[in-house]
């Protein structure tokens, strides 16, 4: 019997130090202490990381205890990213409550080659901002929004949207670039323009620089730039496909009468199509040269190159047409 007894008596002590462990863990790290702490999280940031960073800012007591109460609770999905107005006059329990719906800004990412419509969708959804206000305020702005991931005040207004995206454009789009784009005879309008047609028609950075070089060798050559992108721009929301970007073209929308329209005017339209990424305006500036003045791209868009009209028909033969 006291063979039995021992165990049991120890498990028990096990168990009951394990709660008091536990319990403590969930305190408040202080009583008094008030001064809001922002705690910001990541897209996609996992819960343990989550945890330590907590425990790091003395937000709660432990981060063990806070990975198994989250766990036990089953909010673990619900952590929403962004950042929040944390205290450490709470429990661990009320903060991962906090971290489940009460974050004060939201994360908002915007693709390299998305137009302004497009972008003032996604505001729309994370923000309740109307589109029609989105794009009245971004007139003007097209290819100076620049693509990339923002943790945006949930009540910013679309001239405060606006206002941060061009913001970084002119951190980013720094001197050395403009530089370069002038080294080029390039104006900074004239190499966003350019970079938004790369943006649409080329992938890898190795292609933007290919491609880059036969756009600013059409350029020099008088040659029409026949950029199918520019014509999906021109043509607008197409209701069938539900894009903004119409995937098959037709001869008839290769006419389409805009100054946007590459096929039917020389040189570069009158501005941007699209918001370009820092990959497709550093290719301008640093375009590759090749004996190439055509291109395609494929149905698993694979790019293919050629010196002459000969070799390209050859390629849309049996690339695309086949």
């Amino acid at each position: 019997m006291r063979r039995l007894l021992a165990p049991i008596i120890l498990l028990g002590i096990v168990l009951f130090l394990s709660y008091l462990w536990y319990r403590e863990g969930l305190m408040r790290v202080s009583a008094s202490d008030k001064t809001p702490q922002i705690f910001v999280i990541q897209p996609g940031e996992s819960v343990n990381s989550i945890a330590r960073r907590l425990e790091n800012q003395k937000l709660i007591r432990n981060r063990l205890v806070f990975r198994i109460m989250v766990a036990v609770k089953g909010i673990e999905r619900n952590i929403q990213a962004g950042d929040f107005r944390l205290y450490r006059t709470m429990t661990a329990e009320e903060v991962a409550e906090e971290l489940t719906h009460g974050t004060l800004d939201v994360w908002v990412t915007v693709i390299e080659g998305m137009r302004t419509e497009e972008i003032a969708g996604l505001f729309s959804k994370s923000l309740n901002i109307p589109e029609p206000v989105f794009i009245s305020a971004a007139s003007g702005k097209e290819g100076y929004l620049f693509p990339d991931t923002y943790l945006v005040p949930k009540e910013a207004e679309a001239e405060t949207v606006i206002s941060i995206m061009e913001k970084n454009f002119n951190s980013k789009v720094n001197g050395e670039i403009v530089n370069g784009a002038g080294s080029k005879g390039l104006t900074l309008h004239e190499l966003i323009t350019l970079g938004s047609l790369l943006e649409r028609e080329a992938q890898s950075y190795e292609d933007k620089r290919i491609v880059a070089g036969i756009l600013m060798k059409r350029m020099e050559l008088g040659m029409p730039l026949q950029v199918d992108a520019s014509v999906q721009y021109a043509l607008g929301y197409n209701v069938a496909e539900k894009t903004w970007w119409k995937k098959n073209l037709t001869f008839n929308d290769l006419k389409v009468d805009s100054p946007y329209n590459t096929y039917t005017n020389q040189g570069l339209p009158p501005g941007p199509i699209a918001n370009p990424g820092l990959d497709s305006i550093r290719a301008i500036i640093n375009a590759r040269e090749t004996d190439y003045l055509f291109y395609i791209s494929d149905k698993n868009e694979n790019m293919h190159y050629s010196k002459d009209l000969a070799e390209h028909e050859e390629n849309v033969r049996r690339y695309i047409n086949n």
